[in-house]
């Protein structure tokens, strides 16, 4: 797999954005890394056209209320409509169940078979940490700790009352859902995350990770099983 000297940093946003603190808690705007509605809720009867109106896709990016955590709805005002989640003409010939990130147009599509893809907007790799390759997923975590790498505190010593963890929960950077990205048996420090955040998605932020709505990362985590080959290619 194609990595640049960004990997031991991966999993935070990148070093031009300051680390900020709300009372105690740490912005998780500061620290991005990285679904309600499902294939079901798009409908397998078609897939949704490119002019799918705002107020059918409020449906997708409604508040999930049963979370353990809450998750609020998405201000989709500030979200491009072409992010928005949708079964898409897909010609691929990677297998059913497949993760393909596509960085250059800030999407994830999970391949369904017969030509179509769940197609994802997501907040990809900034400038310098990008990497390319196959990975698969090695382990899943809902509402998971969030622990900020050695590189990171270096950088933005605030981030060091966190050294032992940051508990699950709306505030920290991982969100409701991630998949620890794996190579060879070996943990990439690289992750699909979720993000309540709209005006991330479409922008490279990360350094190494790739950011899903928390609505849509329910949906991907939910159909996503462990060993799931991930396919990132080159920005």
């Amino acid at each position: 797999m194609k990595m640049d000297d960004g990997m031991a940093a991966a999993g935070v946003r990148g070093d031009g954005v300051q680390l900020g603190l709300r009372s105690v808690q740490m912005d998780r705007r500061s620290f991005l890394f990285g679904s309600a509605a499902g294939l079901g809720a798009l409908g397998l009867t078609g897939c949704a056209s490119d002019d799918m109106g705002r107020a059918e896709a409020a449906k997708f990016y409604a508040a999930v209320p049963s979370e353990k955590y809450p998750i609020p709805a998405v201000d989709i005002g500030k979200l491009d409509p072409k992010y928005f989640r949708r079964v898409v003409r897909y010609d691929t010939k990677e297998a059913p169940g497949t993760i393909v990130i596509d960085p250059a147009n800030y999407y994830l599509y999970r391949v369904e078979g017969d030509g179509y893809a769940t197609r994802y907007g997501a907040n990809v790799s900034r400038p310098g940490f990008l990497w390319s390759g196959e990975v698969y997923v090695g382990r899943k975590a809902e509402w998971p700790t969030w622990t900020p790498p050695k590189e990171m505190i270096q950088r933005q010593p605030e981030a060091r009352q966190y050294a032992r963890g940051m508990p699950g929960g709306l505030d920290n950077p991982l969100g409701a859902r991630v998949l620890y990205l794996y190579k060879n048996g070996v943990y990439t420090v690289y992750t699909i995350y979720s993000t309540s955040d709209p005006e991330t998605i479409g922008n490279g932020i990360t350094s190494g990770c790739t950011g899903l709505l928390s609505q849509d990362m329910l949906d991907l985590y939910s159909r996503t099983p462990v060993k799931t080959k991930v396919v990132m290619l080159p920005a």
